[in-house]
């Protein structure tokens, strides 16, 4: 089967004649050189790795042990690894899959692997976050995190259907169906659009291989993550794939938090694509202009999710590791005051989700 070069409605950006974007990267390098900090992974980073993998790891050693037995403890090991599962996504394999965990590719491709060990395939993610999401951020047509198909309206240029005036309702269920449909079918369905619309050779991707990738990844997840709890924990069938499920529920939904209130906000900018189109906005403002930054004076927030409730200072620098970013966001405020740009952050947790489900139900108005 043959294939256009990129069959999708791709856009360039506007040159920045503003200069915003040659002033932030000095004024972020200068901070960096000035203070004598690594732009990469730092002690706190490696330690935080490791209390992750371990909070996801060592509960299903102690299911498939049958230490929890098959009452409360084991519903609570499947919830901590729930929560495990997305402290590893947004703190762990996030900064790898971007390079942004160290100069070493290869500590990064080991990094960015983990995602393979929990049932998805880091190539694939790559294409889909990395390249679509982080370039065309909030672009109809180009970002599939506004995509999500007909059972979710995330972008006011959509068709609006008659079941969209509940989302708001029913959009946390699917919130937490998310790692589950992603450790089942979602990479086969995304590996044959990408083909579809000419992705994978300008990247130097092959079908074949990305196959292959994904099929082994799932060989190796199932027989570990229920194969074992099923041969050696003594539990019943029905409760090892219930506790499965409930693990998944709490990662997806905790993503979901985490990522959605950052770009599906009332003021953010949507903008439709036009094949060959020119945007008006240069590459860096367009980020300000679609993305937003929440729950910023929480400690505990900003190490559990990877940094990515500053997600202002990840769309423009997502090749700085994620604990720096505290520290560069009083940089990025100035220059974007200085520069009469958009910089939102002043908004809590709890608020940004309480936003984010106003959105919802606005965008299933008629």
């Amino acid at each position: 089967m043959t294939t256009s070069p990129i069959d999708l409605p791709t856009v360039r950006f506007s040159r920045d004649t503003s200069g915003f974007s040659k002033t932030l990267r000095q004024r972020v390098d200068s901070h960096f050189k000035e203070n004598g900090i690594h732009k990469k992974a730092n002690l706190t980073m490696v330690v935080k790795t490791v209390v992750l993998l371990s909070c996801y790891f060592g509960p299903l050693v102690l299911i498939s042990t049958g230490v929890t037995g098959g009452g409360w403890m084991f519903w609570t090991a499947e919830v901590i690894m729930g929560l495990a599962l997305a402290g590893i996504g947004m703190a762990v394999m996030h900064d790898g899959n971007h390079g942004a965990y160290s100069e070493k590719k290869w500590i990064n491709r080991l990094l960015g692997g983990v995602l393979e060990m929990v049932g998805g395939n880091s190539e694939m993610w790559q294409i889909q976050h990395n390249v679509l999401h982080h370039t065309f951020t909030n672009i109809d047509g180009l970002d599939e995190d506004i995509n999500p198909g007909p059972v979710l309206r995330f972008s006011p240029l959509k068709p609006r259907k008659p079941w969209h005036r509940f989302q708001h309702l029913y959009a946390w269920i699917f919130y937490g169906l998310m790692t589950f449909i992603w450790v089942t079918f979602k990479d086969f369905v995304a590996l044959n659009r990408y083909r579809k619309h000419g992705l994978l050779k300008p990247m130097g991707k092959s079908y074949n291989n990305l196959m292959f990738r994904i099929v082994l990844a799932k060989v190796i997840y199932y027989p570990i993550m229920l194969g074992l709890p099923l041969a050696f924990s003594g539990l019943g069938t029905g409760q090892v794939i219930a506790g499965w499920m409930l693990m998944h529920f709490f990662g997806g939904l905790t993503l979901a938090l985490v990522f959605q209130p950052a770009h599906v906000m009332e003021d953010h900018d949507y903008v439709m694509a036009e094949k060959g189109g020119q945007m008006d906005t240069d590459s860096l403002s367009h980020q300000l202009k679609t993305t937003c930054n929440f729950g910023t004076k929480s400690k505990l927030l900003t190490w559990y999710s990877g940094g990515l409730n500053h997600q202002i200072e990840h769309h423009l620098f997502p090749d700085i590791c994620h604990v720096h970013y505290p520290s560069l966001a009083p940089i990025v405020r100035k220059t974007a005051e200085e520069f009469n740009l958009p910089y939102r952050a002043d908004t809590s947790f709890a608020g940004a989700i309480k936003l984010h489900l106003l959105q919802l139900k606005e965008l299933g108005k008629a």
